[in-house]
């Protein structure tokens, strides 16, 4: 709920989060620290709050301006309030809750593959064991056709990956090279719904890329690694034409389904991208994993969020598909061309440059106390203690001497 005091206007952040403590308290102690921001003439001041899960009225008042949400992907009962807060309230939500409910990666694959972009080879298998339902007999024994799964398997062709349709923090994902891995995996995956995906072997690069509003950060990413050596600092390593391609895909697919706050990854070969996965709904940004790239993300996510907090930029839950399809059927448009449109529908979508500008004069002063609030005691106390709840005792100093090393290298890059 905005309310005005004195010669300021606040805005009302909330934070609906899971089980994560160092990014919120940088976003509330750098929101704090920002005190007025100044846009067309009148002065803006940002609280934050952490929503608590309760019972609701669906005619209740919304207090928030803008929320960020990183529960309702797995959690109902939040997810239902963020829908009620869209449809009677006009609540701005990162992200929208009716096209991201639960990490569903499949929706995502289906709209990338119609706008033209090389996704791997994807197919949908039917579940291994019945699904929970009382209708279930019957409807198998009527249309639940057999099928072959080794004959589609050679379709995809080995090796390949078998994963959930939804996602989910690599839950349920196997590599298959051969057909007994297959069975296996196949066999334990229960009443998960999987897809079988042509793995991408070999590539150059695997690029994880982290959009907040019109902004993205390509970084160099290593799944096989434990996660504080994910994501390494590296400079230029992408061709410049598929570090375009890879920020059109990533703007693209948010602005397609109104997403803001979003994770994709892709595989790079040479100049040619294959994005294998871009449905994040609680991208990673903790200081542990991100590290070097933390200060960026923070920076971005509350650059964003005051933007559409103070400007009042209105939520759009409902997509309008045709015009992206209208530039994929397009035959005159080469692939250079129908990036070149999707970068600027995602950039009208967005309104890319009316934030730059918010940001280069009423945010003006945001990287700078960022800077001097990651070189505060401050920050480190909060290194120390996102250390101490992550990893065990012996092994503490040995992380936050790895972290305070990379947190270093950000800093001495900055001058």
């Amino acid at each position: 709920m905005t309310t005005t005091s004195g010669d300021a206007t606040t805005h009302l952040i909330g934070l609906l989060l899971g089980t994560e403590n160092d990014w919120p308290t940088a976003f509330e102690t750098l929101t704090r620290k920002l005190e007025t921001v100044s846009y067309q003439g009148a002065g803006h001041r940002i609280a934050t709050e952490r929503l608590t899960i309760e019972p609701f009225d669906l005619r209740d008042p919304v207090r928030h301006d803008l929320v960020i949400d990183r529960l309702a992907w797995w959690y109902f009962h939040p997810r239902e309030w963020l829908k009620k807060a869209a449809l009677v309230n006009d609540t701005y939500l990162l992200n929208n809750p009716f096209t991201f409910q639960a990490m569903e990666k499949h929706s995502a694959y289906c709209a990338m593959v119609r706008l033209g972009f090389d996704i791997p080879p994807t197919v949908l298998v039917p579940y291994k064991n019945p699904v929970d339902n009382e209708k279930w007999t019957y409807t198998a024994e009527r249309y639940n056709l057999p099928f072959d799964l080794d004959q589609v398997a050679a379709r995809v062709g080995f090796p390949m990956f078998m994963k959930p349709f939804d996602g989910g923090a690599w839950r349920g994902v196997s590599r298959i090279d051969n057909t007994a891995a297959l069975h296996k995996a196949y066999d334990e995956s229960g009443q998960m719904l999987m897809h079988l995906q042509a793995a991408v072997s070999p590539y150059d690069a695997f690029a994880r890329s982290l959009t907040i509003g019109p902004e993205t950060k390509i970084m160099k990413f290593r799944p096989e690694l434990p996660m504080h050596h994910r994501y390494e600092v590296a400079y230029d390593f992408l061709p410049a034409e598929a570090a375009m391609e890879i920020l059109t895909l990533s703007r693209t697919v948010n602005a397609f389904f109104r997403w803001e706050f979003n994770s994709c990854e892709s595989l790079v070969t040479g100049q040619r991208v294959q994005p294998i996965d871009y449905a994040n709904a609680c991208p990673d940004i903790a200081i542990t994993s991100l590290h070097y790239y933390f200060p960026w993300a923070i920076t971005q996510l509350i650059s964003w969020s005051v933007f559409c907090a103070v400007t009042r930029r209105r939520p759009q839950v409902d997509t309008n598909s045709r015009e992206w399809f209208d530039v994929a059927d397009d035959p005159e448009l080469t692939w250079q061309d129908k990036l070149g449109r999707y970068a600027r529908l995602a950039d009208e979508y967005f309104e890319a440059e009316r934030y730059r500008e918010f940001c280069s004069t009423s945010l003006a002063s945001l990287p700078g106390l960022v800077y001097d609030w990651i070189i505060s005691p401050a920050f480190d106390e909060l290194l120390v203690a996102t250390v101490r709840s992550t990893y065990p005792a012996h092994e503490q100093e040995q992380f936050l001497a790895h972290f305070r090393g990379l947190i270093k290298l950000w800093v001495d890059d900055q001058a």
